[in-house]
């Protein structure tokens, strides 16, 4: 089974958004985590309600401590932008450099779903399209 695991600092929006799109839409054989450096103690409300327009309910996540050894994965994915985001060593790494949406009203908010939405649907499509023994481009 492969693996992706959504990083960002807190752990409350953004990353989980992302893995619960992931998990819904994923390729046979793949599943999807997500952790930050300092997690909150709950999901944002806001990525609750727009998960939910979504049909995705993620009300029941807790926020994760970043503590796996994510060498184990096979695409560490840095959604976070910033000099705040952690630094993770995996066998493949992405940097989404998408903006805080904790921060902001939530019209914008939204378009940062869709644009998370937009990103991991491609990535489910790369990955649909190697070959097992090729590498994630």
């Amino acid at each position: 089974m492969g693996t992706v695991l959504f990083v960002c600092v807190e752990n409350s929006f953004r990353s989980q958004i992302a893995e619960a799109y992931f998990n819904k839409f994923a390729p046979k054989g793949w599943r999807a985590l997500s952790a930050g450096l300092k997690p909150t103690r709950e999901i944002h409300p806001n990525a609750i309600k727009l998960m939910l327009e979504e049909g995705i309910d993620i009300s029941d996540k807790k926020p994760k401590m970043l503590t796996m050894d994510v060498q184990d994965v096979d695409i560490a994915i840095i959604v976070c932008s910033g000099s705040t985001c952690p630094i993770v060593y995996a066998k493949h790494i992405e940097e989404w450099s998408i903006p805080d949406p904790t921060v902001m009203p939530l019209s914008d908010a939204r378009k940062v779903r869709d644009e998370i939405k937009i990103r991991v649907l491609n990535l489910i499509n790369r990955l649909q399209h190697i070959s097992s023994n090729s590498k994630v481009e």
